[in-house]
């Protein structure tokens, strides 16, 4: 018979599998749509496009401005405490968001940006993060059905807008197709809000203090945005020294890396609920161990293995696109790490050790930032690469400390020998995948 905290482990799991089979579909849909434009797009407009897919992925960071979070940890073992909790949260992200909607989008329109008017009307999106936070209810019971099924169908919506813009008008402007973007991901929210009602408190909501509130989510609101910063801001820097095109190249690596690291992001949203209840039987350490050990080995076996077929993946969207291979190379190794610190992140978040996640991601933000300055100068994309993987092997280091500190984590006890697991992956995965591709192919 099972134990509680292996079922809550398996749930963990299912969760987690269910958010990647979401993702799936929704990096299909996303992939389709890069490769259309890609295709459809002069490349310098290509460039602006996906920078101002990640922007927005900064803005969404900044709504939420540790609102999510927070609610979790507040709510996880105390479900009294979250129809105040949630009052205040979304007063918080009204606020976020309408600073959000006045920065890019005043800052689109005054720097004369092309389509700067399309671009201000796509920045709308990330206020509906308001209504996002009823799906706390959701998290809680890590239960993530409803919201992965909402989330694939927002996905679904955002490429049919682009398709009909693609094949209705044609345009080749960026901006059209990043409100087309937007709308789905607004239509998600509001479906998410309303299959969330049921499962919230009727009653009027006590009085909680949004200040209270926020004075908890600022540290994590600030290490999220600083952790979206580091992944994104390389952007600027290969924008200035190497162009837009170059830049569209270079992401198209970020966007599989982003779909490498899904795992490891997703299984540490859905475990922090545990990691709440896990703390507070002093069984974190264990907990951490149990689920960052095995995903790490695997992880790195995947990235491992993918590696010398970097160039073939991004030939896929064009010959051009070879030049950023050996930025992939980094990339991948950057996201078998971000196995362990995305995990370790979550661990310090459900403690309330929120300080020592606003330092180490600082400290990251501070590497990128030093890393890209001097390397893409000299390497170009190839630089932004090594200084991605350089901070998120600061990320696992200061997780690593930051546990061991606080007494939850010494690397795994006895079974500390398995963190070793994993280069030991990357290794087998590399060399056996290297070899293949190597092989001379003989049919006959």
């Amino acid at each position: 018979m099972p134990t509680p905290s292996t079922s809550v482990l398996r749930r963990v799991l299912n969760g987690t599998t269910l958010l990647v089979l979401g993702r799936i579909w929704g990096s299909a849909c996303t992939f389709l749509t890069l490769w259309l434009l890609a295709d459809h797009l002069a490349g310098a407009d290509f460039g602006r496009y996906t920078f101002y897919l990640a922007v927005f992925m900064l803005l969404d960071s900044f709504v939420d401005l540790g609102t999510g979070s927070i609610a979790v940890q507040r709510t996880a073992d105390d479900p009294g405490e979250i129809a105040g909790t949630l009052a205040a949260a979304r007063r918080i992200r009204a606020v976020s968001g309408t600073v959000g909607v006045v920065l890019v989008g005043g800052a689109a329109i005054v720097g004369q940006e092309p389509g700067a008017l399309w671009i201000a009307l796509a920045t709308l999106y990330p206020v509906t993060h308001v209504l996002e936070l009823s799906a706390t209810v959701f998290r809680n019971r890590i239960a993530w059905g409803v919201p992965v099924a909402i989330r694939a169908l927002a996905s679904a919506l955002s490429l049919t807008f682009v398709l009909f813009l693609l094949y209705g008008s044609g345009t080749t402007q960026p901006g059209p197709y990043l409100c087309a973007v937007a709308l789905g991901s607004a239509t998600a929210n509001f479906a998410l809000h309303f299959a969330s009602r049921k499962h919230l408190p009727r009653e009027r909501p006590p009085e909680i203090p949004w200040r209270a509130v926020l004075g908890a989510a600022l540290p994590l609101g600030i290490a999220g945005l600083c952790q979206q910063t580091y992944f994104y801001v390389d952007n600027l820097f290969v924008r200035a020294f190497e162009g837009k095109v170059a830049l569209g190249h270079y992401n198209v690596g970020i966007r599989l890396m982003s779909l490498c690291i899904m795992v490891g992001v997703y299984a540490a949203l859905v475990a922090l609920p545990w990691f709440k209840r896990e703390h507070a039987a002093g069984r974190l350490g264990a907990a951490v161990a149990r689920l960052a050990q095995p995903l790490f080995a695997i992880a790195c076996f995947v990235t491992g293995a993918l590696s010398p077929w970097s160039a073939a993946l991004l030939r896929i969207f064009g010959e051009e696109f070879d030049d950023a291979s050996q930025s992939l190379r980094w990339l991948l190794g950057a996201s078998a790490l971000v196995y362990i610190g995305a995990i370790l992140m979550s661990a310090l978040a459900a403690t309330g050790h929120t300080k020592s996640v606003l330092v180490i991601a600082v400290a990251g933000l501070a590497t990128n930032l030093v890393g890209n300055a001097l390397l893409v100068p000299i390497l170009g994309i190839d630089g932004a690469a090594i200084a991605t993987f350089a901070t998120e092997g600061l990320v696992v280091i200061g997780g690593f400390i930051a546990l061991r500190r606080a007494g939850i984590l010494d690397l795994g006890g006895a079974r500390a020998w398995r963190w070793a697991l994993g280069p030991l992956a990357f290794a087998v995965g590399n060399g056996t995948s290297f070899a293949i591709a190597m092989a001379p192919i003989n049919l006959f």
